[in-house]
């Protein structure tokens, strides 16, 4: 059984992916950014004109900080495009979600690597995140914008 397997299996619906789907099944807009496909460092910051998701030497604009810090979680993973949950009111505790299961990722593969040597630990931890963007991009981002299907006439067309 390889890394990502003991922690998924340890993870359960805790899972980063899992999360993701659940996410995914409700009504969310794509996002794409340029990223390299490799484990990234993601900064968020500050500026006199908002917030900013730097990753590399990029730097995205963001509405607020819930979506930089949903968007950081895909940064970090080398992710291209995702979904954004549409109601904003729902993106903060998507992002918790998300980072929650980051952190449990890397402290179980801390105990599953601590015996291992350095290189041994760089390559099982790129194994892990390519398993983890695998699965999100399996998933997909879905559609630009979410279909609006509802009917919103209040009145009655026949008067």
């Amino acid at each position: 059984m390889n890394i990502a397997e003991e922690i998924r299996s340890s993870l359960g619906d805790n899972w980063l992916p899992n999360i993701y789907t659940t996410i995914r099944k409700s009504r969310t807009r794509a996002v794409s950014i340029d990223v390299p496909d490799r484990e990234n460092l993601a900064q968020i910051q500050h500026t006199l004109l908002g917030v900013e998701l730097k990753i590399g030497k990029r730097r995205f604009p963001c509405p607020d900080l819930s979506t930089a810090r949903y968007m950081r979680i895909f940064g970090r993973l080398g992710c291209r495009e995702f979904a954004v949950p549409y109601d904003i009111s729902k993106i903060s505790d998507a992002a918790d979600q998300l980072e929650t299961a980051w952190q449990q990722s890397l402290i179980l593969f801390r105990d599953f690597t601590e015996a291992r040597s350095e290189r041994s630990i760089v390559q099982l931890r790129s194994r892990l995140i390519r398993t983890i963007r695998n699965e999100i991009v399996a998933t997909g981002p879905g559609d630009a914008m979410p279909a609006f299907d509802r009917e919103t006439r209040q009145r009655d067309r026949t008067i």
